[in-house]
């Protein structure tokens, strides 16, 4: 599980839209985000892209001070593996990543060996 996000924080999901299809991701990064409504599309204001979001059930209360919506939003940066698949991430993946396919409403993602990605080889036995 990310040790970024928890249960309590997704409570309020309906949905989960995709903007790309997650079959073809080895992660996603997650993060919860701030916006003024409970669904569509929210505003995007970091490097690289967004490849899905979450949607608010009704139910969902905005916050007191700020009137605004917590809703958790998937995007991939320009240095992540889909696009360098031999660059940082070649082994290992940063730490709110998780596997696309383990992304639920209300659940949070999974950390999986295909969205960690180990590219660890047997060692030869050293010479005595």
């Amino acid at each position: 599980m990310s040790s970024l996000l928890n249960a309590c924080d997704l409570f309020h999901e309906d949905k989960v839209v995709w903007l790309e299809s997650p079959e073809s991701l080895d992660y996603v990064r997650q993060a919860l985000d701030k916006t003024p409504r409970r669904r569509g599309k929210p505003r995007y204001f970091r490097d690289g892209r967004m490849v899905g979001f979450a949607e608010l059930d009704d139910r969902a209360e905005a916050d007191p001070d700020t009137g605004l919506q917590k809703r958790r939003v998937f995007y991939l940066l320009p240095h992540d593996r889909d696009a360098q698949p031999d660059g940082l991430y070649q082994e290992g993946a940063p730490g709110e990543a998780v596997d696309p396919r383990t992304v639920e409403p209300r659940k949070v993602g999974l950390k999986t060996p295909r969205s960690q990605h180990s590219l660890t080889t047997p060692r030869p036995p050293s010479a005595v």
